[in-house]
């Protein structure tokens, strides 16, 4: 019988705004990984939510669409799509209605089991380097790197401040501000699967950092505990 080949794997959990995507990204490229961005899946899940009217406080009827919901990711060119129900919704899901949302839903058990499902699977297919909010403590605990990536809250508002401003979309740094520390409170205090640094996970602070700093610190110790 032939061993099962070994998949590694990076776990990055984190607060909104923090730089995950970005620099898990760059790490994934650097190590020739496969990115999955499971953030994107529970956009998809809030952009449904908005879409069919459900009151994001309606747990029973958040479960029933999720669970009739058909959610995947697909890779074209090296890029992430998210499909929601046949649709590509990459782009539509980066509102900032989509986002609010997408946290609102996520402390709903029945949501979270079905993303974690997919998750799993996924991570069970290929070295992969994953970012969340539960990665590190549910869906990877085996993780062979776990980083917490954090940063003050007024750095993560004005870096999200500059990618709409940037993107051609008006909005206002202190409604960005609160909306964040509205999102920090909500994940970190869910029932479910709430936001919190797995034990064993190595603590970043990016605030004054550049993203390549970041990524090379991320690289630098995926290689020291693997021996890659």
């Amino acid at each position: 019988m032939q061993n099962k080949q070994k998949h590694y794997s990076i776990a990055i959990d984190g607060p909104a705004g923090a730089g995950k995507s970005t620099i898990a990204k760059l790490v994934a490229k650097e190590l020739q990984f496969i990115y999955v961005d499971t953030g994107a899946m529970y956009r998809a899940m809030g952009l449904l939510t908005l879409k069919e009217g459900i009151d994001a406080e309606n747990e029973e009827a958040v479960g029933a669409s999720c669970k009739k919901a058909e959610i995947s990711l697909k890779y074209q060119e090296g890029r992430q799509q998210i499909y929601l129900n046949g649709e590509n919704v990459t782009d539509s899901i980066r509102t900032e209605e989509a986002g609010k949302m997408a946290s609102a839903v996520a402390k709903f058990k029945a949501v979270r089991e079905k993303m974690v499902d997919i998750q799993k699977k996924i991570a069970d297919s290929d070295h992969i380097i994953m970012d969340g909010r539960d990665i590190g403590t549910v869906v990877l605990p085996f993780a062979d790197l776990k980083i917490y990536l954090t940063a003050e809250v007024g750095v993560r508002a004005e870096r999200r401040f500059k990618e709409l401003t940037e993107k051609g979309i008006y909005c206002n740094i202190e409604e960005i501000e609160k909306d964040i520390i509205a999102r920090d409170y909500q994940d970190m205090n869910r029932e479910v699967s709430p936001l919190r640094q797995a034990e064993d996970a190595v603590l970043l602070d990016c605030s004054y950092l550049s993203i390549e700093e970041v990524a090379d610190a991320i690289i630098k110790l995926f290689r020291e505990k693997s021996n890659c």
